[in-house]
């Protein structure tokens, strides 16, 4: 059963036509993933986030992990945590709204000091993110002196106040070897960790972080996938424990799992990573059947359009990071980025 603001657009009016007519071009994508009685319920709050976007000069940034009504419904930046961290510093929007997790919003404000940034659930938190705090990073650093800290951008904007450089998924073997060292501190997944520690010749010392979404996934897992849908291609986010990425066809961020799909265009896949993800790259090409495996973040799908709209309306809820943290956590945030740029290397 599902209800529809009657703030946005009262039950049997011509607000609610009028809505889906507005919405139509997003629908007709996601149709294969979202029924119609859903998307009534949708549509008047779209329209309604695009009014408030015009009115508020906002922007929204969504996560790969978002639902397809937020993702197609209403991003206007979308990507993994690396886009999303590059694109909010060039956005001039007066307002950023992240649908993600509160580790993204705190990096959308440490590069947008001047900017507001909402998270329309402060409970949208991270199990990585948790796993780690800043003065574990100091004993670390005093246990291990001169070796430099290697932080995974799922970190709080204090955690990563404390280290030498930021990564991602994406980025997190290239960023390891552009310090030129023997060893580093590489923190929190330990699983990420492991996937760098196997693909370069850089000693990798570990913390004992996981995604709770990702260290479900099993090497029966895959055999069973393999069972049930013969020549499934099986693709796997490094945040995946060591043996099933050794067992998967293919090892990506969620990025390179897109790239990979729009290169090969295989008949049939299975994303091992968070559901959301395939139901959103299913949209792009739908004439690849998706196996899905369904393993849901509980924190992203905290996010919902009701609750971007609240933001919006009552600029709930705002992010702030105090100025000395947002300044040492900045300077590790675009020392990645400029990895990237092909500025990386020791300072």
């Amino acid at each position: 059963m599902y209800q529809i603001d009657n703030r946005i657009a009262p039950a049997g009016s011509s607000g609610l036509s009028d809505a889906l007519a507005a919405t139509a071009a997003i629908y007709r994508k996601v149709r294969h993933l979202i029924p119609e009685v859903e998307w009534a319920a949708y549509a008047p709050l779209i329209v309604e986030i695009e009014r408030l976007k015009r009115e508020r000069n906002a922007v929204i940034l969504a996560h790969n992990y978002q639902t397809p009504q937020i993702f197609h419904g209403v991003a206007d930046i979308k990507g993994d945590s690396l886009a999303l961290a590059k694109r909010a510093a060039d956005s001039e929007a007066d307002v950023i709204v992240l649908c993600g997790v509160h580790f993204m919003a705190e990096t959308a404000k440490v590069l947008n000091p001047d900017r507001t940034v909402l998270i329309p659930d402060l409970e949208a938190g991270c199990s990585l993110a948790e796993s780690i705090t800043a003065a574990d990073v100091r004993a670390l650093k005093e246990r291990y002196p001169g070796v430099p800290v290697v932080t995974y951008v799922n970190t709080s904007a204090e955690v990563k106040a404390e280290t030498d450089i930021c990564c991602t998924s994406a980025n997190a073997i290239e960023v390891v070897e552009s310090l030129e060292t023997e060893r580093v501190i590489f923190l929190p997944d330990e699983y990420l960790g492991k996937w760098v520690a196997a693909n370069t010749d850089v000693e990798v010392i570990l913390w004992h972080g996981h995604c709770e979404v990702h260290e479900q996934f099993s090497v029966d897992d895959i055999e069973n996938y393999r069972r049930q849908f013969p020549g499934v291609q099986v693709l796997a986010h490094p945040e995946c424990d060591l043996p099933v990425l050794d067992a998967a066809d293919m090892v990506g961020s969620t990025s390179g799992m897109i790239s990979w799909v729009e290169r090969q265009r295989p008949g049939r896949v299975v994303m091992i990573t968070e559901c959301s993800m395939s139901d959103n790259v299913a949209a792009e090409f739908p004439e690849i059947d998706f196996v899905r495996p369904c393993t849901i973040c509980p924190h992203m799908k905290r996010i919902t359009l009701e609750n971007i709209v609240t933001a919006l309306e009552t600029n709930r809820y705002p992010v702030e990071v105090p100025t000395d943290v947002a300044r040492r956590a900045r300077r590790s945030v675009e020392r990645m980025i400029d990895v990237g740029r092909g500025a990386g290397g020791p300072t």
